[in-house]
């Protein structure tokens, strides 16, 4: 019976303590409940938001497809734009390459904003943002001052990345086509020390060397 008794006070008293603290903190549980539905609700109206984004974009880069293969290359210029400046990495990236292969564009200035634009509005990979740079820097190396070329592919040469060398050889051929066998030799030397390096920029290398010192 004592027994019972105290089990019975023990949870009249538990009982008692929740719903003291309920009563004290019951303004701060609901607003809990209602931000963990509100956020709840939130990410979801993102994800599907981020999705149905996702989805438009790629029928905008098919049509702009479509309309390079029906000869509608203003159109298709247009449509790729757009999906460049809505940020997406992987649809603006793919859409910025058509946009080259199709020669689509044929001022360098412009080609070189939306360059820009792609990388610093975008997240990309390490190595994918470097072979964008590359690329732009290969694109613009014939329209071009030193400086602006040199500005431009220096992120590579300062990092221990895949496209160093290629940027190595970029320079030295564009010193050398300029005449300017000194800084070309320097770049093509530099890859030349480079370890472990496939055996074809050793030998571009070489072979440029050889025929500066002809």
């Amino acid at each position: 019976m004592a027994e019972n008794f105290f089990e019975a006070q023990y949870d009249v008293t538990k009982k008692s303590k929740i719903k003291k603290f309920y009563e004290s903190n019951k303004i701060l549980i609901f607003s809990s409940i209602l931000i963990l539905i509100i956020s709840f609700g939130s990410l979801s109206f993102y994800l599907e938001s981020k999705e149905s984004k996702k989805i438009l974009l790629s029928e905008n880069y098919v049509q702009a497809k479509f309309y390079l293969e029906n000869g509608n290359k203003s159109e298709a210029l247009n449509t790729l734009k757009k999906v460049i400046f809505a940020n997406d990495s992987t649809y603006s990236t793919l859409s910025f390459f058509l946009i080259l292969n199709q020669n689509l564009i044929s001022d360098y200035k412009e080609i070189s904003i939306l360059y820009d634009h792609l990388l610093e509005n975008n997240k990309f990979e390490k190595e994918l943002r470097n072979l964008l740079i590359y690329k732009k820097a290969l694109f613009i190396s014939n329209s071009i001052i030193e400086s602006e070329l040199l500005e431009t592919i220096k992120p590579l040469l300062n990092t221990d990345t895949l496209w160093k060398p290629h940027a190595l050889l970029l320079l030295g051929d564009y010193f050398m086509s300029k005449g300017e066998n000194i800084k070309a030799i320097e770049f093509y030397q530099q890859i030349l020390s480079i370890n472990n390096l496939h055996k074809d920029f050793y030998n571009q290398a070489k072979s440029q060397l050889v025929i500066i010192t002809q």
